[in-house]
């Protein structure tokens, strides 16, 4: 027999409890379906040991639960963000059942409802939350099953500290937030470190007095729609390379090379032991260079027009990269490489929704997560109304806005 639930929302991460810590305000019965067998999972298996938050404290915007500490400016370890999880929980007195993974979400035209099915065991929902994320499969090219079975690989996701690595050097194959923070690791404790570089940006840490986040939240950044956007394609691009770690400081691929670490293009390919790298690793640092320009001078101007006292201190010019050579083959063996770290993004899968709900490229087509099917919504990913809905900074107005449309629906 069906289970009957008002609401089932599929997903325990933050989008998932930001949504139910709404409904549990207004009395809704509903029930959170997590796959894992604990809270906060993605945060506890996913992310390194040294991992923070690379948006300040300040930003950490979970509605019931935001942050009021003293470190308004500092960047939360990733044990921190799990125990506030764990907290925001057990406080509100969210209704989870952890080891629930959702095999198929299917509407019942006839009786106007959705199942939800487990396996075993299925729901009956008036509305449905899909609140599984943006990153569900790790990204991993075609080429990498060729590789010889000495060299150990991995996902970025996997990744935990520099320690796992006794000998010989390391390859990390892409630049946005995950390569570049791993790759830098990896640098500092003595590893030799190969990095191909992706089109990923770069921002300073800190710029004219304020942290970096702290001005991109006020010229609007975060606020951007897919309108904005060169192309819809630009959804998927990596975030710019930065880190919260120690303190939070600048990261630029100049100082990696400046201290030896050897940058290489993209990789596309693999032939006799060999890596096949693209030409492209000028083309990649210039591009850095002009997505962190293009940022300075909008904060530049917006600090002209609201006539802000703020010191413009410079910035130092590193040109460093520009004298690496562009390396089209990398013999894995001479390179002494023994591990590889692909740290090359996720792809979303939301085949269990079992009706038309994803545009050409698999992403949700909703109005601020509405979908077009009575009941049924996404929540947690970017740029479903603007860059920050995937955010700590972006959450609560988002699953506000769904609770009460779930709310006005009944």
């Amino acid at each position: 027999m069906n289970e009957k639930v008002n609401t089932i929302i599929v997903g325990g991460g933050q989008a998932g409890l930001a949504v139910s810590y709404y409904l549990q305000q207004m009395g809704d019965e509903h029930l959170v379906l997590e796959a894992s067998d604990q809270p906060a999972n993605s945060w506890r298996s996913k992310r390194w040991d040294s991992f923070t938050l690379v948006t300040p404290n300040w930003s950490f915007q979970l509605p019931g639960a935001e942050y009021e500490g003293a470190d308004r400016d500092g960047f939360m370890p990733r044990d921190e963000v799990v125990m506030r999880l764990e907290q925001y929980i057990a406080r509100s007195q969210l209704p989870i059942r952890y080891g629930s993974f959702v095999k198929a979400v299917e509407r019942d035209e006839d009786a106007g409802e959705y199942i939800v099915r487990l396996g075993d065991k299925s729901f009956k929902a008036n509305n449905v939350v899909i609140a599984t994320g943006f990153f569900q499969k790790e990204k991993l090219p075609p080429y990498a099953k060729e590789i010889t079975p000495d060299i150990l690989q991995l996902h970025s996701g996997a990744y935990r500290n520099p320690q796992a690595f006794i000998e010989g050097a390391v390859l990390v194959v892409g630049s946005a937030q995950s390569g570049a923070q791993i790759a830098e690791e990896l640098q500092e404790s003595g590893h030799k470190v190969y990095l191909c570089v992706s089109s990923a940006g770069r921002v300073p840490r800190r710029y004219r007095g304020r942290d970096i986040v702290e001005w991109l939240n006020l010229i609007g950044f975060f606020d951007r729609t897919v309108k904005d956007l060169q192309s819809p394609r630009e959804r998927f691009k990596g975030n710019p390379h930065a880190t919260g770690k120690n303190g939070g400081h600048t990261i630029n691929l100049n100082l990696f090379y400046r201290n030896g670490m050897t940058l290489l293009g993209h990789a596309r390919g693999y032939r006799d032991g060999k890596l096949i790298l693209a030409p492209d690793l000028k083309e990649n640092l210039a591009v850095a260079n002009e997505i962190e320009r293009d940022i300075l001078t909008k904060i530049d101007s917006y600090i002209v027009k609201n006539d802000l006292n703020a010191f413009d201190e410079g910035l130092p010019l590193l040109s460093d990269a520009e004298k690496a050579p562009e390396i089209l083959e990398l013999d894995l063996r001479a390179a002494g490489i023994q591990t590889i770290i692909w740290a090359c993004g996720y792809t979303s899968d939301y085949s269990m929704v079992k009706l038309p709900v994803c545009d050409e490229s698999g992403f949700p087509v909703t109005q601020r997560g509405v979908t077009q099917f009575p009941g049924l919504y996404f929540i947690g990913l970017p740029w479903m109304d603007s860059m920050k809905s995937g955010l700590f900074l972006g959450i609560k107005d988002h699953a506000a806005n769904i609770a009460k449309k779930i709310e006005q629906s009944e």
